[in-house]
């Protein structure tokens, strides 16, 4: 375990930060029954941390290469969100924006998430969170999506430290093994509805009941203000 001075914080966004995981599994569910296929829970299970190309190819393929390519399932589930998002469907978190804003004024702060490009600048610009964040990530902008540390290990990079040197936050199980792959120190935040399985949970620092937990916990393990700053 890291020796609790950390300098910067990456959240994932997807269960941590606003309340979505249930919209994906609607929006996968819905594309799937209306091409014919059942989507079950060891579909989302599977999915789960993907980022939006792989998850889309898996949907394409489950529901027998349909027209438009894996390009066309993305986009058609991605509308789907983005429709929830501007219904008002996609919520922060209790305790989201305080916790953001106030580890955000301590060190830098980026976000690693699954969600495609233009669902996280929504979501961030919707709730006025942008503007705290020094770098964001899709997994889409990488070579793999979680569990593998790519996201991780960019969102590290963009913020100018080693993993080694970063605190993430995270509610799924892919999530907390690309984190950890990327050799940040792991709060997690089990997700009630998808719980993260014990191997992954393992992996992980600490265990957060809330954001405010979260907050707690963070609070121990970053390192004072004063000396956050990089130094060149």
């Amino acid at each position: 375990m890291h020796d609790g001075r950390l300098h910067a914080v990456v959240f994932d966004m997807d269960g941590v930060l606003v309340e979505s995981e249930h919209l994906w599994e609607e929006n996968w569910t819905r594309y799937a029954e209306a091409h014919g296929t059942p989507w079950t829970p060891e579909d989302t299970r599977s999915v789960q941390g993907m980022s939006a190309p792989e998850w889309a190819a898996y949907l394409w393929r489950l529901t027998g290469e349909p027209e438009g390519g894996p390009e066309g399932t993305e986009r058609s589930v991605v509308d789907g969100m983005v429709a929830d998002f501007e219904s008002g469907r996609v919520d922060l978190l209790p305790g989201a924006e305080q916790l953001v804003v106030s580890v955000a004024a301590r060190v830098p702060i980026a976000l690693a998430s699954s969600a495609p490009r233009r669902l996280i600048d929504a979501v961030l610009n919707g709730h006025g969170l942008a503007g705290s964040f020094s770098a964001t990530v899709s997994s889409a902008e990488v070579a793999r999506g979680k569990p593998h540390p790519d996201v991780y290990a960019e969102a590290a990079g963009r913020l100018g430290f080693p993993g080694t040197d970063c605190a993430a936050v995270e509610d799924s199980g892919n999530g907390i093994r690309a984190a950890h792959a990327a050799g940040m120190t792991v709060v997690a935040l089990p997700n009630p509805t998808y719980p993260p399985p014990s191997d992954a949970l393992a992996l992980a620092a600490g265990r957060a009941e809330d954001l405010d937990d979260v907050g707690r916990q963070l609070d121990r393990l970053l390192a004072p203000a004063r000396d956050a700053e990089r130094t060149v």
